[in-house]
């Protein structure tokens, strides 16, 4: 990014937004830009300042430059050559910038930049373009720190606190758990891992974790999730699983080098209730990658022009910079079912979201995995649904009876160490029809049953429970049918009896 800022600025372009929370990293980074030959002067405007030169006294401010409209005015005047070859660099112009007055003048800017040395460049955390400014303004995202820059920051803290002495491995554990992290945020870290460890150690990683996954809670737009579950209280799925484990190094080093690519994605399209969302949270031990859950509800803010597509893109970036990542989107068909209409709704925002969710899903080179889960297929727009997108979709079905079973025994031992009493045949029986998430309710309504009448549940309780309750399938046959139908086709089978019979069929 700073070789594209460094080549708009000797390119003469006269606009650039640079989207940034970093302000002092951003300016740093213009500072060093504008010292290299030919030399330009750098200002910067606040609307608490007005315009002041860089890094000099208040004295030398231009109050009368408080207001967005006369800085750029004063930025149009300067005609000297010590002056006129210069940076402006406005910050936080972006709840100014839809008012008539400063788009015109940034307009007229603009124009009479042609031909001079002079370049405004936008710095905010927000990136709000006026339809009039589209055409002239170039958009650029300052990146979070690398490796290198934050290896700077821990050999400062290690020099202040004269810890100096740690291993490579060490150095390059503390350095991974902090991408993602601005530089102050690295900073405040690493301080409070020392603070509360005495030195840094393999063993304050995991402060640095925590702190980190506080940071990206505080995002409020994606989750930090951490499952207990293994991806072997799952049951049934083993050619979903099979798919998986293939995959669980696809991300080291070593398969870059035998030369595969980074897996995209997968799309798992099912019947509520049957494990969607859990394989895709026990993925993430399996792979040993951080599993982060993308909530489009809280990504939509009708509070400001724009506000929801910087929410969209600043969680994206949040995700590829702690890549390897798992990105989790549950109820896909939810999060983007108004999209194609949403022109009358929302003024378009749901379909500038999607399409921009769906550019970055097909040019992102990061090693971000997209693990999505849906229920209503007719739902999803097709564009989801093209090769691409995903490396594959699968179909996760109603379990069988070698899976029912299966899943009363997952379901009995989290429960009780002895579970021979139980005759797991006959209630994967008496269970069809049932999905997984069906099956452990009625194990837990009979223990609530026997519990009431304080003693041990038994067989008979959960028979009970199972014939008292009407399973998904037979209040939505309609549904269930014509899923089944379409997966039948375009999606792979999550079962391996499934999988098996069509691969012998075909």
């Amino acid at each position: 990014m700073k070789e594209e800022l460094k080549i708009l600025i000797e390119a003469k372009y006269p606009l650039i937004y640079l989207v940034t929370s970093e302000e002092g990293r951003s300016e740093q980074a213009i500072l060093a830009l504008a010292q290299t030959k030919p030399q330009r002067r750098l200002f910067v405007w606040t609307v608490t300042h007005g315009i002041a030169e860089y890094d000099q006294s208040q004295n030398t401010t231009q109050h009368s430059t408080v207001s967005p409209e006369a800085a750029i005015e004063w930025v149009i005047r300067q005609r000297d050559p010590s002056t006129g070859a210069g940076i402006y660099i406005f910050k936080d112009l972006h709840p100014f910038i839809d008012s008539p007055p400063v788009t015109r003048w940034l307009r007229d800017a603009i124009a009479s930049f042609k031909g001079t040395n002079k370049t405004i460049i936008l710095m905010s955390p927000v990136q709000n373009v006026p339809i009039e400014l589209e055409k002239e303004v170039v958009v650029l995202d300052f990146p979070l720190p690398d490796m290198k820059e934050l290896n700077q920051v821990l050999s400062r803290q290690l020099e202040q606190t004269r810890n100096r002495r740690i291993s490579t491995e060490i150095r390059e554990k503390l350095l991974k758990a902090a991408l993602g992290l601005t530089k102050d945020e690295a900073e405040k870290v690493y301080c409070k891992a020392q603070v509360a460890a005495g030195r840094l150690t393999e063993k304050e990683v995991d402060i640095v974790l925590s702190e980190k996954k506080q940071l990206i809670r505080r995002n409020g737009i994606l989750e930090y999730i951490e499952e207990d579950e293994t991806i072997n209280s799952v049951g049934g799925l083993e050619e979903l699983k099979h798919w998986l484990r293939q995959r669980s190094d696809a991300f080291t080093e070593s398969a870059r080098e035998y030369g595969l690519p980074q897996p995209k994605g997968m799309l798992i399209l099912g019947i509520p209730g049957c494990g969607k969302s859990l394989i895709a949270k026990t993925t993430s031990r399996l792979w040993g990658l951080p599993l982060l859950r993308l909530d489009m509800g809280r990504v939509y803010d009708g509070s400001m022009v724009g506000r929801s597509e910087a929410n969209l893109r600043n969680a994206l970036i949040t995700a590829e910079s702690i890549s390897p990542a798992i990105l989790f989107i549950d109820e896909l068909d939810k999060a983007f079912a108004g999209s194609t209409g949403s022109a009358d709704s929302d003024g378009g925002t749901s379909s500038r979201i999607f399409g921009s969710f769906l550019t970055w899903m097909q040019e992102k080179v990061s090693p971000v995995f997209v693990m999505a889960t849906a229920n209503r297929v007719e739902r999803l727009p097709g564009e989801f649904l093209r090769k691409g997108r995903f490396d594959e979709i699968f179909f996760v079905d109603l379990p069988n009876k070698e899976e029912r079973q299966n899943i009363f025994e997952i379901h009995l031992i989290k429960r009780r160490r002895d579970i021979e009493r139980f005759d797991l045949e006959q209630l994967s029986n008496v269970s069809d029809g049932f999905s997984g998430a069906e099956i452990e309710q009625a194990i837990i309504a009979a223990m609530y049953e026997a519990f009431a009448q304080s003693r041990e549940f038994t067989q008979l309780d959960i028979i009970a429970a199972i014939k008292s309750t009407l399973p998904l399938s037979k209040t939505m046959t309609e549904q269930v049918t014509a899923l089944r139908d379409w997966a039948r086709q375009r999606a792979r089978p999550a079962a391996s009896s499934v999988a098996e019979y069509q691969r012998l069929e075909f």
